[in-house]
């Protein structure tokens, strides 16, 4: 990573954020419970989710021990083959985003599903307009 590039270096914090707060969101965990397991204030989480405050590496150990996954998946070096990945990462770390995407599998019929989504895809288009 080129370092004095600041473009790439906030959009590196902006993905580790937005993968630390999907990652610990999935696990149940608060910003107060990830905050104890790394030794910060849940201020300074929200900080680091939102890519405001820059992660030390001994705190990017600590956030991937603490949250069962690796220092590249963190980092986004870890890529399921797709390279849209950090967007996906990005939009999953928005409040509620997670829990939409819950709720919406746990609808059992395929035709209730194709109806919210038609009806969360026109609602984005009358806010766009």
């Amino acid at each position: 990573m080129d370092t004095k590039d600041p473009g790439r270096t906030a959009q590196l914090e902006l993905i580790i954020g937005a993968r630390m707060r999907t990652r610990r969101r999935q696990m149940g965990l608060s910003q107060s419970d990830l905050a104890e397991r790394l030794g910060v204030s849940f201020q300074q989480v929200q900080k680091y989710e939102r890519g405001a405050n820059r992660v030390a590496a001994s705190t990017l150990l600590a956030a991937a021990q603490a949250l069962g996954t690796s220092i590249s998946w963190l980092v986004g070096e870890e890529h399921s083959g797709r390279d849209d990945d950090d967007d996906v990462f990005r939009a999953l770390a928005r409040p509620g985003a997670l829990e939409i995407l819950q709720a919406f599998n746990a609808i059992p019929e395929a035709r209730t599903r194709a109806a919210l989504l038609a009806l969360a895809r026109e609602m984005a288009a009358q806010g766009s307009a």
